[in-house]
């Protein structure tokens, strides 16, 4: 897939439908992943020749229903196990409570370590060594651009804007960790923030772990 193919990618897709990247003649290895690090994989697939790796992306929505998460991973898996020799998840925990960690563990496939994608783009360790921001809101490239979609939409806020104090009165900051450095998305970040009532960090991360653990299948 080139650069091109992967501006193409529509987020609104990503995030409703996700996207299967497979090709006719299977590569090795599947990765199998949220559709909200599909414009990341690929990116980090084209700069370094990965092309033994295959893309599959699920919807990003289901992290706003993280009790069907697991559901999905099991049937993508049983769908694409014979045609691959290994099958790696491109999930941590995503709220669900350790229970996609049982069943990768069931099906004996690997996936991301941590409990979240904030967590594996700073880097587990340098995340957890945040003690002090149980009061952050944190938003990534794909949810800076997918703002209302993940947010202000599914919480009411473009009914009931009241209630946002409800929702984000014990959040202090939101933290952009920005996987691109893109002035457009700092600006659109710091909107967001204003919208919210909090204040606005700006946190490069580039792609952290993910980068890592995408490099140890290369």
């Amino acid at each position: 897939m080139t650069g091109n193919d992967i501006d193409l990618l529509d987020d609104t897709t990503l995030t409703e439908i996700g996207a299967d990247l497979t090709g006719a003649k299977p590569a090795q290895i599947l990765l199998l992943a949220c559709g909200a690090l599909a414009h990341e994989v690929l990116a980090l697939k084209a700069a370094n020749g990965w092309d033994h790796m295959d893309l599959t992306c699920l919807p990003a929505k289901l992290h706003l229903y993280p009790d069907k998460i697991v559901g999905a991973i099991e049937q993508a898996v049983t769908k694409h196990r014979a045609k691959y020799s290994e099958i790696f998840v491109l999930y941590a925990d995503c709220g669900t409570g350790g229970l996609l960690t049982a069943k990768c563990a069931e099906l004996g496939i690997e996936m991301l370590a941590g409990p979240h994608c904030y967590s594996f783009f700073e880097g587990n360790a340098n995340f957890a060594a945040h003690e002090d921001e149980i009061t952050a809101f944190y938003l990534t490239d794909f949810l800076v651009r997918q703002f209302d979609a993940f947010i202000w939409k599914p919480m009411g806020l473009d009914r009931h804007p009241e209630l946002r104090d409800m929702y984000f009165g014990n959040y202090t900051k939101l933290v952009y960790q920005a996987q691109l450095k893109d002035s457009k998305l700092e600006a659109l970040a710091q909107g967001h923030a204003k919208r919210l009532g909090l204040a606005y960090e700006y946190r490069f991360t580039g792609y952290g772990d993910l980068a890592r653990e995408l490099a140890r299948k290369a």
